[in-house]
């Protein structure tokens, strides 16, 4: 279902409350933002970039594609990679993230959902 936004510029927003309630749920754990802030206690050094299009990275297999699928006045759309409001989105994009940096995490790097936080004790 698309629903209207008030926002002038995001016009759609779609509603995958359907698919989200058929789909098969992810369990893959997710971090406490208190387990990575206790990372970064006592660090000089750290910041806190945020990968805006981080979901936006995945691709979705061709044979699922058109689940994503939507209506709107210019036609139909469907996603060819992992939209925000999908359920596993979150988890999936985790599990990928923490697969690439695996021997960066607790050594330099915290990675939050699609916050990335490096640190260390001097700046090199």
């Amino acid at each position: 279902m698309v629903v209207p936004k008030k926002n002038r510029n995001q016009c759609i927003c779609v509603d995958y409350w359907e698919l989200n309630k058929e789909t098969q749920k992810d369990h893959f754990p997710l971090p406490f933002i208190d387990q990575v802030l206790d990372t970064l206690e006592g660090k000089k050094f750290y910041s806190f970039p945020d990968d805006f299009s981080s979901y936006n990275q995945i691709q979705i297999a061709p044979t699922d594609q058109d689940k994503t699928t939507f209506t709107y006045p210019r036609g139909t759309f469907a996603y060819r990679v992992l939209p925000f409001r999908l359920c596993n989105a979150a988890t999936t994009f985790q599990r990928a993230i923490l697969n690439i940096f695996f021997d960066l995490i607790n050594e330099g790097l915290e990675v939050y959902m699609d916050d990335f936080t490096p640190y260390g004790d001097d700046f090199d």
